[in-house]
């Protein structure tokens, strides 16, 4: 089960770029030098790179802070999420993927990657250890449904 495109219209409603709701996320990435298949970007700092790295890289659409212009070779189709707090906005992101995946218990055996540039960054302050134990339960929650998928063959 992937994280949506639906998923983040609900959450980050000022949007720009395609609106399509058959669009999945395989990864989210906070560094755009890692290889993100059918990625979701979010620069969290100025250590995160550059949009165009990752969009090399995989990334089919970002989130970005409200207020900072996107650079200007981002294709006019390239779905950009907005949110007044990206470190906020990944929470919340994690929180409803947490929620999402915990409820189906018939689940698909492929779930969104999330993927972050430096761990140690993220025991930094409150919030983003809280985003670090979420990633490591989504980690956990992947495990089992694949444990749960090659036990009933």
């Amino acid at each position: 089960m992937f994280l949506a495109y639906g998923d983040l219209a609900k959450l980050f409603p000022i949007m720009k770029g395609i609106q399509d709701h058959e669009l999945f996320f395989h990864t989210v990435a906070t560094i755009s030098d890692m290889p993100q298949l059918r990625g979701l970007y979010i620069p969290l700092n100025e250590h995160s790179g550059e949009l165009e790295k990752a969009i090399e890289n995989g990334a089919v659409a970002a989130l970005w802070k409200e207020g900072e212009e996107i650079p200007r070779y981002t294709p006019n189709h390239f779905p950009v999420f907005y949110t007044n707090d990206l470190l906020k906005g990944l929470k919340d992101m994690m929180e409803l993927y947490i929620e999402k995946v915990t409820k189906e218990q018939d689940a698909e055996l492929d779930v969104t990657k999330f993927l972050f540039s430096n761990e140690i960054l993220l025991n930094e302050n409150k919030l983003t250890y809280d985003i670090a134990v979420m990633s490591e339960k989504i980690n956990e929650l992947g495990e089992q449904l694949r444990d749960r998928k090659e036990g009933a063959k």
